[in-house]
């Protein structure tokens, strides 16, 4: 079942979230239907028309009101926008503690999921220590 996160009552989340960018199940289907491993709710959110300020205070809602033990992001590879909700995580540890909470991060490429690091989606965000690298 899919909802749609920004219409979503913060209550109403089960221990596993998955969220996912909204094109991820057009453009990517095998990869979105894998995500059923961890659960049978996803909820969606586009990154194009949401700002990611108002999806992290959402979260923030629906992890202070329930038990959630494990949040999943996924998105497509290579989109400006997707790529935003793999930085939420890092802003909710700023916000609140989630040390008990474990996040994964998958990313879609030619309908397979990815699993991507923390260290990795820091370096993303750091574009002249990217270019150190070359």
């Amino acid at each position: 079942m899919k909802k749609d996160l920004m219409k979503t009552n913060v209550y109403d989340t089960q221990n596993i979230m998955v969220i996912v960018g909204s094109c991820l199940e057009k453009m990517q289907p095998k990869a979105y239907n894998t995500l059923t491993k961890y659960s049978d709710i996803f909820y969606d959110v586009c990154l194009e028309e949401t700002h990611i300020n108002m999806v992290i205070t959402k979260i923030i809602g629906m992890i202070c009101r329930t038990n959630i033990d494990k949040i999943v992001f996924a998105s497509v590879d290579k989109s400006p926008h997707c790529v935003q909700l793999h930085y939420i995580e890092n802003e909710i540890r700023k916000a609140i503690d989630i040390s008990n909470i474990k996040i994964i991060h998958y990313v879609a490429v030619d309908n397979n999921l990815i699993e991507i690091s923390n260290e990795t989606i820091k370096k993303s965000k750091a574009l002249s220590e990217l270019e150190k690298m070359k």
